[in-house]
């Protein structure tokens, strides 16, 4: 699998925002991704050294779309952290 495709995209919420001033990185990941390929991953891309990893398997939730029930998709998430004093400058707006 590619480094590119294993990271999808950011997490941006105000609770990843708190943790980025601590050194944790959330992203969406690949279903298929594990904790070696996403470290692997941000390595690369960022040049960066992550510290750990931690997966986490987002469940659906229920929602409704004009009057129909339904459901949001499962989405795999990935929280990295990064060695003291490193940071992802394209989270920092550089």
């Amino acid at each position: 699998m590619e480094y590119q495709s294993i990271l999808i995209e950011p997490v941006l919420s105000e609770k990843s925002n708190i943790m980025r001033e601590s050194g944790q990185y959330v992203f969406k990941v690949d279903s298929r991704a594990d904790k070696i390929m996403v470290m692997e991953a941000v390595k690369v891309l960022f040049k960066v050294n992550p510290v750990s990893c931690r997966i986490i398997n987002v469940a659906s939730k229920p929602k409704r779309l004009r009057g129909r029930p339904g459901r949001t998709a499962e989405w795999k998430k990935a929280i990295v952290k990064l060695q003291k004093g490193e940071t992802i400058r394209v989270f920092e707006g550089a």
